[in-house]
């Protein structure tokens, strides 16, 4: 079985706009990923609310740099088959900057972690997804929670891609099959996570070694 990591922020944790609580597993994307792939993978979900790609946010709880978090997490879980990063909604927080090259900056110095971590055994690296996370909606007064801004949030989209890309890693759009609730800008409804996990199937599993089958394609071939 293959082993997976998902690395994100609240939108991996699957945090409800509404309430701030966790949806339910069968509505979070990590997890429906897991059942699209049939089993053949294992999805480590590791989401924490708050946390940027590369930088120190001392208001919450817990370490929300991802860098430092990162490395913590490839050790504790190798050996990985896949990381999938999907980070940058809190980097164009004003008080990180604002802007998506601040993102695209710690973005590609996760990639540069999980590229050059000490794995056991030593050739035991993994692939590298890099997702850009879904945009922003204008919420309550017109902008997203916490000062985002919704066009800076549009933009991570290409520069992740094109980073990809300069990195030689594969790259996702969440953008096309989810975009924040209107609620608060940012979180995900329920349908939209479980669509980003459903959205992930096939491009995971061609990474992993081999196209999936969905349950819904799989019912309609007889299977």
């Amino acid at each position: 079985m293959k082993t997976v990591l998902a690395f994100g922020d609240s939108l991996t944790w699957g945090a409800d706009p509404a309430t701030g609580l966790r949806h339910p597993p069968e509505s979070r994307w990590p997890e429906v990923l897991g059942l699209e792939l049939g089993g053949s993978a294992k999805i480590i979900s590791e989401g924490l609310g708050g946390r940027t790609t590369c930088y120190d946010d001392h208001a919450g709880p817990a370490c929300r740099n991802g860098a430092k978090a990162l490395e913590v997490a490839l050790a504790s879980h190798m050996p990985l088959d896949l990381v999938i990063v999907m980070l940058g909604t809190n980097d164009i927080k004003p008080v990180h900057g604002g802007r998506a090259e601040g993102a695209v900056s710690g973005m590609r110095r996760l990639a540069q972690i999980v590229d050059t971590f000490p794995y056991k055994p030593s050739g035991a690296k993994p692939k590298v997804l890099i997702v850009a996370p879904p945009p922003c909606s204008p919420g309550p007064g017109g902008q997203p929670a916490a000062g985002r801004s919704v066009a800076e949030s549009e933009r991570l989209c290409q520069l992740y891609r094109t980073l990809a890309s300069e990195l030689g890693h594969a790259f996702f759009d969440a953008g096309a099959v989810a975009r924040g609730s209107e609620i608060d800008g940012v979180h995900l409804e329920a349908a939209a996570t479980a669509a980003i996990g459903r959205a992930l199937a096939a491009p995971v599993g061609a990474i992993l070694g081999g196209a999936v089958s969905t349950p819904a394609e799989e019912q309609a071939s007889g299977s």
